[in-house]
């Protein structure tokens, strides 16, 4: 009898953390019995971000215990290109495995297909972004500096072996730890692309500031080249602590970079619209002064300078390449500080507390996509990627092996239910027309 009043005790109690674990306070909860983990950052559940394509909260993953990124995207199936956007984010997302680009660390599985209307997902949570630690007092060396472009052009370079382009780098897409590790975040402008040849895409970025001259001038047809511009664009405000191209329109912003680049030629300008052109024709003629890039702070070397004039070439063709940029001896001390103590491909073998180096320190994606993928993408209904979407979510695996779905019962839940995107009139302009 006392066996079975043991038994019966130890059903109770976990019975108990079950329950616990359903109605908790948390907007997390699971869908099936398990033993919670000890949570080991007690925190409330709060919003960390949002933009125009989801809503970014900070919340505890009740299987692990550990602090997460929830993403809510709303309105998956308001229109075409908003279903589009989002089965190519999330089939990016779960494709990624490198240590400076987000990662999908799990889906939350809809209900009920017929009520399939937004989509929650879970990432790594990082503390902060580069824009809040460039305009932050905190102080910033030129170990620091190094690090971070190199790292971003180590997640960049992934990127590019899948096949895709970002379109979208900017200091508050690049996601910063407690231990300075960088993550490339929101692949919502990404685009699956040929680096073969040149494809017919919008010249669409969120960020002015970022975006590349090709694509201020009204360019349908570029490459990855558009990435590179916007590095070096960080690259030298990291530097300043001071954005390089900070213009109030598209056109003033164009001519921000002439007046640093000099006057382009017209072969600088072959894929330029004729409206951009004949703009940049009709402007008196200026010289090329890059050589004020030297007085970006007292930490910018001749080595940073002639990195930058890689990077932040008018003319595409003549830009550095992600595989040329991180060859470059400016980014040696940064490349060996990652692998010393911050990256997971190299490990200290004990006992000699020896440092074992991975023999391949920037790797490429394993499976890059197809180029054939947005082509087959854009043939598809809506209909059509609604029923791929929900396949691909409640096919996969859960993370733990139990399931995730938000809590109804949480203190927060109605503040998270009710968060939405941004609207339209807290985005960025569009780019100019030129025609």
């Amino acid at each position: 009898m006392s066996l079975l009043l043991a038994l019966a005790e130890g059903i109770i109690e976990y019975l108990k953390r079950i329950l616990a674990a359903h109605v908790s306070n948390a907007i997390l909860a699971a869908t099936q019995p398990f033993y919670p983990a000890p949570v080991q950052d007690a925190q409330p559940d709060r919003p960390i971000g949002y933009g125009a394509f989801g809503v970014v909260w900070s919340v505890t993953d009740p299987r692990s215990g550990k602090r997460v990124a929830l993403k809510k995207m709303p309105n998956v199936f308001q229109n075409l290109a908003s279903c589009k956007r989002v089965f190519r984010e999330i089939r990016m997302l779960s494709s990624f495995k490198h240590d400076n680009v987000l990662s999908l660390l799990d889906i939350l599985q809809p209900t009920n297909p017929h009520f399939f209307q937004e989509l929650y997902v879970l990432t790594e949570l990082m503390q902060s972004d580069l824009h809040k630690i460039i305009v932050s007092p905190q102080p910033l060396t030129v170990d620091h500096v190094k690090v971070f472009v190199y790292q971003i052009l180590r997640g960049l370079k992934y990127l590019h072996s899948a096949n895709i382009l970002h379109r979208d780098i900017k200091p508050g897409n690049l996601l910063v730890n407690s231990n300075c590790i960088l993550k490339i975040c929101d692949f919502g402008l990404a685009r699956i692309w040929d680096s073969r040849e040149r494809q017919n895409m919008t010249h669409e970025v969120v960020t002015q500031y970022y975006r590349a001259p090709e694509l201020l001038m009204g360019a349908r047809r570029y490459t990855g080249a558009v990435d590179i511009w916007s590095v070096g664009c960080i690259f030298a405000e990291l530097l300043a602590r001071r954005i390089l191209f900070q213009a109030q329109g598209p056109i003033d912003q164009l001519d921000l970079i002439i007046d640093l680049l000099g006057t382009p030629t017209p072969e600088e300008m072959k894929y330029a619209c004729e409206g951009a052109r004949n703009h940049v024709l009709r402007a008196p003629f200026r010289v090329n002064t890059f050589h004020r890039m030297r007085q970006l702070s007292q930490h910018t070397t001749d080595d940073a300078v002639q990195l930058l004039a890689m990077m932040l070439q008018f003319d595409p063709d003549k830009r550095a390449t992600v595989e040329q940029s991180l060859k470059h001896s400016y980014l040696d001390e940064g490349r060996m500080r990652f692998h010393s103590c911050m990256c997971s491909c190299c490990y200290t073998n004990n006992p000699g507390n020896t440092r074992i180096f991975s023999t391949d320190p920037d790797p490429m994606h394993e499976m890059p996509f197809d180029p054939k993928w947005e082509k087959e993408l854009s043939r598809l209904s809506m209909f059509d990627l609604r029923d791929r979407m929900y396949k691909f979510v409640t096919e996969r695996t859960p993370l733990f092996g139990t399931p995730l779905c938000i809590n109804p019962s949480s203190a927060a839940y109605k503040n998270f239910a009710s968060s939405s995107v941004a609207q339209a009139s807290e985005l960025p302009p569009s780019p100019n027309a030129w025609d």
